[in-house]
């Protein structure tokens, strides 16, 4: 098959960059049901935006590609070691050339391979079917919102919704929880896989396995086709909304899909996926390995996405340049609308670490600026310097355990990200005089048009292209204020009110 390699890159590249065809209806249904000046109108419209500039960049919908699962069908005969190669010399390349981010870290000492490969990295399921062609599905997960993916062991008593038994009563709270506790952290509006039975691992397998089905597709099994529907229908009463910052859109699709279990167990698996649902599959010809057709693609496709021009500039939004005065963020709150110029840095997991236990290099003073927690994709240009493919925020809630001390160690004024942070975090935005700003999850192509320059990196070679502290020149950079200096979060708001509605479904 001498087309196999070309045609996995193929793959990869479309899936990184073009979201399928029912994915695309069902965002474009959920932004008619916001508010267009609301924020979760504001976010949709960016959301919508950053598509359609991922398909003309030809560039990464969200910068966090995660870890690439492939899923694949074969005939007899079939050499699967060769695709394998194939596969992994397919995803070298696609990291080489920007489409995906470089993910695949050691576990134990942290080196990122630089490159996608690693031990079990890339993920490829072979099974065999007694079709003549080859089948290959790509789903690209990103850790967001892979952390929220959650399993329950019944019977068990599930917050807000009391006591779940081993029966479809008992699934229905699990579901209705896992879309709660998911808030705006997995990047909402998004997308549930639910798999009932199985074991601790099968069970997890089932789950993401269900989002390879289509949205609109109908559950073969009644009971489960009637449980999908009023699950849908319920999450969006939640009011979590797109981001998290309420509104009617929380949830775009459930699907369920059950296995036999052992008597001695009962868990209920689900996988949350944010609104970048990046999954395509093509059918390839055995012979040559060339692509015959694409998966999740339709004629009638929503070929231009856009719905507005994002976070529109008014001129009353508030302008931040570091160094900023503590007047300047004592005067924000949970609302308003900023716009980012100048200097601005990147930090994750790794640098919120590093700063804890080590000094910053004495060159490098960034009292008074701004921290961005994002993962970039980043290329280098022919003369030495590096330029952004894709960069939007990652989920900040990692950072809780450090955040209200990085602050306080660097002099912080203000921290971007997506999803909002804890109490110890807001605790130390109102002690130290700074704010929480929420760009929007995902919007990789969006946000990587503020930047007009790299200016330096640190940690590069220790930490990689992710975790490194990129410094960065940016130009209308738009975020939200959803912590204040003032005591105020707009998420622990969202959470309470949301929670207050699981409780209701619960009782009914």
């Amino acid at each position: 098959m001498k087309q196999f390699r070309d045609s996995m890159i193929a793959l990869i590249t479309e899936t990184s960059a073009n979201l399928p065809s029912d994915v695309r209806k069902a965002i474009a249904d959920a932004v008619g049901q916001e508010t267009a000046d609301s924020r979760a109108g504001l976010a949709m419209s960016a959301i919508t935006l950053n598509i359609d500039m991922a398909v003309d960049n030809v560039g990464p919908v969200c910068q966090d590609t995660g870890m690439p699962t492939f899923f694949v069908h074969t005939p007899k005969g079939v050499d699967q070691l060769a695709m394998k190669r194939d596969i992994e010399e397919a995803i070298v390349e696609a990291t080489r050339t920007g489409k995906l981010r470089p993910n695949a870290v050691d576990s134990m000492s942290g080196k990122n391979s630089g490159n996608n490969l690693g031990c079990h990295v890339p993920v490829i399921h072979f099974e065999p079917w007694d079709r003549d062609e080859i089948e290959v599905k790509l789903i690209l997960k990103g850790g967001g919102c892979e952390n929220k993916n959650i399993q329950y062991s019944l019977p068990a008593e599930i917050p807000g919704q009391g006591r779940a038994a081993r029966d479809i009563d008992g699934v229905r709270k699990c579901i209705a929880h896992a879309v709660y506790q998911a808030q705006g952290q997995g990047c909402s509006p998004g997308f549930i896989g639910v798999g009932v039975g199985g074991d601790r691992t099968s069970g997890f397998e089932l789950a993401k396995k269900q989002l390879l089905r289509y949205v609109d597709d109908t559950n073969p099994d009644p009971e489960l086709a009637g449980l999908e529907q009023e699950m849908l229908e319920k999450a969006n009463t939640l009011n979590i909304g797109p981001m998290g910052f309420s509104g009617k859109s929380t949830l775009l699709g459930c699907k369920i899909g059950k296995s036999h279990r052992v008597p001695a167990s009962f868990f209920v698996s689900v996988a949350y996926n944010c609104w970048a649902y990046r999954r395509l599959g093509v059918i390839i010809d055995p012979a040559e390995g060339s692509i015959t057709e694409w998966q999740y693609r339709s004629d009638d496709e929503i070929k231009r996405m856009a719905q507005g021009e994002g976070i529109p500039l008014t001129g009353r939004e508030v302008v931040l340049k570091a160094p900023i005065s503590e007047e300047t963020i004592r005067s924000l709150k949970v609302g308003d609308i900023v716009i980012v110029e100048g200097e601005m840095h990147t930090g994750r997991d790794a640098f919120h670490h590093y700063v804890m236990h080590h000094d910053l290099p004495e060159d490098l003073d960034i009292s008074g600026g701004i921290i961005y927690h994002c993962g970039p994709v980043m290329l280098k240009n022919d003369d030495g310097e590096y330029r952004v493919v894709a960069a939007g925020p990652t989920t900040s809630i990692r950072e809780e355990p450090y955040q209200a001390d990085v602050i306080e160690k660097l002099g912080l004024r203000a921290v971007i990200g997506k999803g909002g942070m804890g109490p110890k975090t807001l605790a130390g935005l109102q002690k130290h005089g700074a704010v929480y700003l929420n760009a929007i999850g995902g919007a990789a192509q969006y946000y990587a048009r503020s930047v007009e320059k790299v200016t330096g990196v640190d940690f590069l070679e220790e930490m990689g292209v992710p975790e490194a502290m990129w410094h960065l020149q940016v130009k209308a950079f738009p975020a939200i204020v959803t912590m204040d200096a003032n005591g105020n979060s707009l998420h622990q708001q969202v959470d309470e009110e949301s929670f207050a509605i699981l409780e209701k479904i619960g009782k009914e």
